[in-house]
């Protein structure tokens, strides 16, 4: 049974805060593992993957087949049934249209100073999209992630999908097509990241690494951080549901358990301010964990780290999933959208009973790269701005100079910064004499 909560009892405070602090990941120490093998593949390069893809997947290949051919991707495509390959192609389209929206626009200006100012958005050359590998693999991340790198205008894109015992997933190597993905290599864990932060003689490095991966990945992608940018350290997947009684339990039900069912970490919290509704909600839980194919995950995570809370009205809903701030935030009540108006902390919001948390996983448009482990109270989904840099611009005439350099150069030399200062005094002379 999950946790049980209520706000009138009077020992909440004290288990929501331990809730809110409970350890979901589980996290092997393997740093110094990790360090071995990047160090590995610094120095030995391709020889380095090999070893390492014939030990961990047990297959064996090649500096000439790390990567896939033209005509082996054309292979698997092939086998890709009419109506996977649309489903796809409709996901693919409205993630890209809900992308295009994202990208922002270059500016330039001149103040009243005269100095003119701005800013201009390039993207990274390169990117490195990760995919855990085999047969469970995940099309839909591959077009999360690859689209939007594309939309940013990113000129080469690379993916690392591991294939243990040489099974691949031909769905992600159609999603890899679809999102215009120049490369793809078989090659997985903490080696991968290494190749595309250094590169080795048949994989050449990238600017950035996104995507999910397990410990070895996450750690890998902690320590090649700073040769390159990551997108975020994801944990354990999280849906946070409030929904006032009007709502089918069954429903709420199915939702919670489509986290639940993809770890046993997962965690799966429903916020009402109806007692009823979580009765029945937690009674349709149960009855749902009987013929999920997934039920012995699902059951953990609901089991361990599923909590369902009651509240006194909507409002204290909002103020526990702000503490929460949730990768999934469903609202099921009768505004949705004005209720998340309130919700400051979420990864993503989905507004009402029709619009369920999978829509977003797979073909709602926005990404469903969200920040887990309350991260959502700093940081965002992945988008296109990922992918971007921003450089300033700033330009000086001589009337500006003269307007603006005396106070850079007084700054200057109150730090004792003296040729700062000097090489703003320089041009003011000039323009004094002329």
């Amino acid at each position: 049974m999950p946790h049980f909560l209520s706000t009138t009892d009077a020992d909440f405070e004290t288990r929501f805060t331990a809730l809110l602090g409970a350890k979901r990941e589980d996290s092997p120490d393997v740093d110094d593992a990790v360090a071995a093998i990047i160090a590995d593949v610094r120095a030995r390069g391709d020889a380095c993957l090999v070893e390492l893809t014939a030990k961990f997947d047990r297959l064996e290949l090649t500096s000439d087949t790390l990567a896939f051919t033209p005509e082996e991707i054309d292979a698997y495509c092939a086998q890709v049934s009419a109506e996977e390959k649309q489903a796809l192609e409709t996901a693919a389209q409205r993630i890209r249209a809900y992308h295009v929206r994202q990208m922002p626009e270059d500016a330039f200006w001149t103040d009243p100073d005269g100095a003119s100012l701005g800013w201009r958005w390039t993207p990274v050359s390169a990117a490195g999209l990760y995919v855990p590998g085999g047969l469970a693999s995940y099309p839909s991340s591959v077009l999360m992630n690859a689209i939007p790198a594309k939309v940013a205008g990113v000129e080469r894109l690379a993916i690392a999908v591991p294939t243990p015992d040489g099974k691949v997933n031909p769905l992600v190597l159609m999603a890899a097509r679809l999102a215009g993905v120049d490369e793809i290599y078989r090659i997985g864990g903490a080696q991968a990241v290494a190749a595309f932060a250094y590169g080795t003689e048949t994989v050449k490095p990238v600017d950035k690494i996104t995507g999910p991966g397990n410990a070895f990945v996450a750690a890998a992608k902690r320590r090649v951080f700073g040769k390159v940018g990551i997108d975020m350290i994801a944990g354990p997947s999280e849906i946070l549901v409030i929904a006032d009684a009007d709502n089918d339990p069954d429903w709420l039900a199915l939702d919670l358990m489509s986290q639940a069912e993809h770890d046993e970490s997962a965690q799966s919290i429903l916020i009402t301010d109806s007692p009823e509704l979580a009765e029945k909600v937690v009674a349709a839980v149960e009855a749902r964990l009987e013929t999920l194919e997934r039920r012995e995950i699902a059951g953990a995570s609901w089991r361990d780290y599923g909590a369902v809370i009651t509240v006194r009205d909507l409002d204290e809903a909002v103020a526990l999933s702000n503490r929460v701030a949730p990768e999934h935030l469903e609202i099921c009540t009768a505004e949705p959208l004005q209720l998340s108006e309130k919700c400051q902390h979420a990864g993503a919001i989905f507004l009402g009973g029709w619009t369920p948390e999978a829509i977003g996983d797979y073909v709602g448009g926005p990404n469903h790269v969200l920040p887990t482990a309350r991260s959502a109270r700093f940081s965002s989904g992945l988008s296109v701005l990922d992918f971007l840099k921003r450089t300033t611009l700033a330009q000086m005439t001589p009337a500006a100079l003269k307007a603006i350099g005396p106070a850079a150069e007084r700054l200057a030399n109150s730090e004792s910064l003296e040729a700062h200062g000097l090489s703003v005094r320089a041009r003011l002379d000039k323009l004094n004499k002329g």
